[in-house]
């Protein structure tokens, strides 16, 4: 697209900003047990535990290696610090990696001149990750829980939120896997919807009259 072009987008562009969490909606992260499982030598169904466990605390600005301290003492293991440098960039890399067809839904949206945002509970490594991320050149803003030392579904996350987009909480669509951060975002204003897949999220947009030029290209 021209410069010329972008610019009459966005100044044709509605007020509303659209916003994605990351993990289980525009990342498919669910492989990251599997692979730390097997650079740990250890059963996927092991690691679960200690790894969910303590991952709000990374969430909220935890450092990697205090978090994977108490992920190896939960596994009964001490890992050093080359280990912990490798599993957090094998964790990052799994759920900073976007699908194909959520980097063809943002395109075309991005291409329409729609404002595009995140907001994810992530540790610091993860934001780092995502903001020097070629495909999250698209979004107008990118709010994580580590920067926040606040997590969804916390009240307060969607008020900084509203503050970093610049917006009203009635300018926001919002689309999240986690039915309990869904409630939060609708109890704050925002136009919150569960994330069910692509082709349901297209729909949506359609309802929200941000119709994708080629709806065909999502299959959820």
């Amino acid at each position: 697209m021209e410069r010329s072009q972008s610019a009459q987008c966005a100044q044709n562009a509605s007020p509303t900003v659209v916003v994605w969490d990351l993990g289980g909606v525009l990342a498919p992260s669910g492989r990251a047990l599997a692979v730390l499982a097997g650079a740990l030598d250890v059963p996927e169904s092991e690691l679960a535990g200690p790894y969910w466990a303590h991952r709000d605390a990374y969430d909220l600005g935890a450092s990697p290696g205090e978090y994977w301290g108490a992920v190896g003492a939960g596994l009964g293991r001490s890992l050093d610090a080359a280990r912990v440098e490798r599993l957090d960039r094998l964790d990052t890399d799994c759920w900073a990696t976007l699908a194909p067809d959520a980097a063809a839904l943002l395109d075309r949206l991005a291409r329409r001149g729609i404002a595009l945002g995140v907001l994810s509970n992530a540790p610091a490594s993860l934001a780092k990750a995502v903001r020097g991320a070629s495909w999250s050149g698209v979004f107008e803003t990118l709010v994580f829980s580590c920067d926040l030392g606040l997590k969804k579904p916390d009240p307060l996350v969607y008020r900084a939120a509203d503050r970093l987009l610049g917006r009203a909480p009635s300018d926001v669509v919002f689309f999240d896997d986690r039915p309990e951060n869904v409630e939060a975002a609708r109890a704050h204003g925002w136009r919150a919807h569960v994330w069910t897949g692509g082709a349901a999220a297209t729909a949506v947009l359609a309802d929200e009259n941000l119709t994708v030029d080629d709806d065909s290209l999502i299959d959820g």
